[in-house]
């Protein structure tokens, strides 16, 4: 049975976001001036922080990691730091960071400018992938800033999906080489030129922006008490609206489901928290609470921010497969588990979704996906294995299916999760 969220409020608050300023000018009007002076000299730092810790923030990159934390750490590493916003967003399904990167990206630069301030940071680094002219645009926006007190630089990583962790965005902006690094030392007590470094989401400094703005009360207005605030999602797969929405965490899979429109056809699960997040089944989990906390006996969390649809003429075993084999040519190929590991599980996962299966390789696969977990380097093999276990979990009728040799339903269907065309998968780290 899915867990109550703890003190739900408002499940469809008013765009806080995603608000059409595109421009200096538009997003001064909608938000108004950069409140440094309220937070000046290192009084003001300590209590911007302070105002970021109760207003409970957490990351918005996938981790849910309080904010303030991170702040404090970064502004008591003792050295001049540096602030990386990552807007790479290499997760496949989702797109919530390019549309606030469109829409309102001087919500995100004010964000930015503001975490800078709070822990003493002169430079700060803003990551998107290649391609699309994003970048050209921001970097264009950014030269309209002329009075902000920090140095901008804009990096263009290559499209790879670990790419926007943080020591490989620490990596990539030292060296030109976009893979993670083994900690210790964490990013925020040694990053970029060696310095501590604060690495954060770009949907994350847009929140600290509006927190900046307008109290840490003002943010707790919506969300739970232990996941506050509003957060972006990208709703696709069988939906009548398939796009970004933003929702307050605590909100019902089955309403998030909805303000897309509703089902396009009858579903039979959804994926909730991107690639490395968790199948649900459908119906049955439409009153399970999405946020940063783990709901439901599967612990099912926000992650990302992705969620996609699964219609009932679709196989989920068939996509799982997909996107296995995908998180293994992904991989940075510096550890045994993704190099060997993760590449054996999308073997054992294609002979489970295309008919080749059997009690044997079943086991194999359990074996396999128990050795791999917590093993690796960075937490890729740890993502890609939560989402196969799921996959054996929520579909277990349609495993039985497989096991026997019997047709599958869904093997003709069209694929349905997204993937990058393989001309944007160059295989280049730099």
């Amino acid at each position: 049975m899915a867990e109550r969220p703890q003190q739900r409020r408002d499940t469809r608050p008013a765009p806080r976001l995603l608000r059409a300023a595109g421009t200096l000018e538009e997003h001064r009007a909608a938000y108004g001036d950069l409140p440094l002076r309220t937070f000046a000299g290192e009084i003001g730092q300590r209590r911007l922080i302070d105002a970021v810790r109760r207003a409970g923030l957490r990351g918005r990159g996938g981790g849910g990691y309080p904010t303030g934390k991170k702040l404090a750490a970064v502004a008591e590493a003792g050295r001049t730091p540096v602030v990386v916003a990552n807007g790479c967003e290499s997760e496949p399904a989702s797109s919530k960071d390019r549309a606030l990167l469109t829409y309102a990206p001087h919500l995100v630069l004010d964000g930015a400018v503001l975490a800078a301030h709070a822990v003493g940071a002169d430079r700060v680094v803003l990551c998107v992938e290649r391609g699309a002219g994003l970048a050209d645009r921001l970097e264009r926006e950014i030269a309209r800033r002329r009075t902000d007190p920090v140095r901008w630089e804009v990096a263009r990583l290559p499209r790879r999906y670990v790419a926007s962790e943080s020591s490989a965005l620490v990596k990539y902006i030292n060296t030109g080489d976009a893979r993670p690094t083994f900690a210790p030392p964490r990013t925020a007590e040694r990053g970029v030129a060696g310095r501590p470094t604060l690495v954060d989401n770009v949907e994350t400094l847009a929140h600290l922006a509006l927190i900046a703005l307008r109290g840490a009360e003002w943010f707790r207005t919506v969300g739970t008490d232990t996941d506050p605030g509003s957060t972006l999602v990208t709703v696709g797969g069988a939906v009548r609206r398939p796009g970004v929405y933003e929702i307050a965490p605590g909100t019902r899979l089955g309403a998030v489901l909805d303000l897309a429109g509703g089902p396009a056809e009858t579903l039979s699960a959804a994926l909730v928290g991107g690639y490395f997040g968790t199948w649900v089944t459908l119906p049955g989990n439409e009153l399970l609470p999405l946020s940063h906390d783990p709901a439901g006996t599967l612990g099912v969390t926000i992650g990302a921010g992705a969620i996609v649809a699964l219609p009932a003429g679709s196989c989920g075993l068939v996509e799982t497969a997909r996107v296995a084999r995908y998180l293994a040519e992904e991989s940075a190929g510096q550890c045994g588990p993704c190099v060997f590991g993760l590449p054996a599980i999308a073997d054992d996962m294609e002979a489970v979704a295309y008919g080749r299966c059997s009690p044997a390789v079943r086991q194999r696969l359990t074996r396999r996906l128990a050795v791999v977990n917590g093993r690796g380097a960075c937490s890729h093999p740890d993502g890609a294995t939560r989402l196969v276990n799921s996959a054996l979990a929520a579909f277990a009728e349609d495993l039985q299916t497989h096991l026997g040799g019997a047709t599958c339903r869904g093997a003709a269907a069209d694929p349905l999760l997204p993937l990058p065309a393989a001309r944007d998968r160059d295989g280049s780290w730099r």
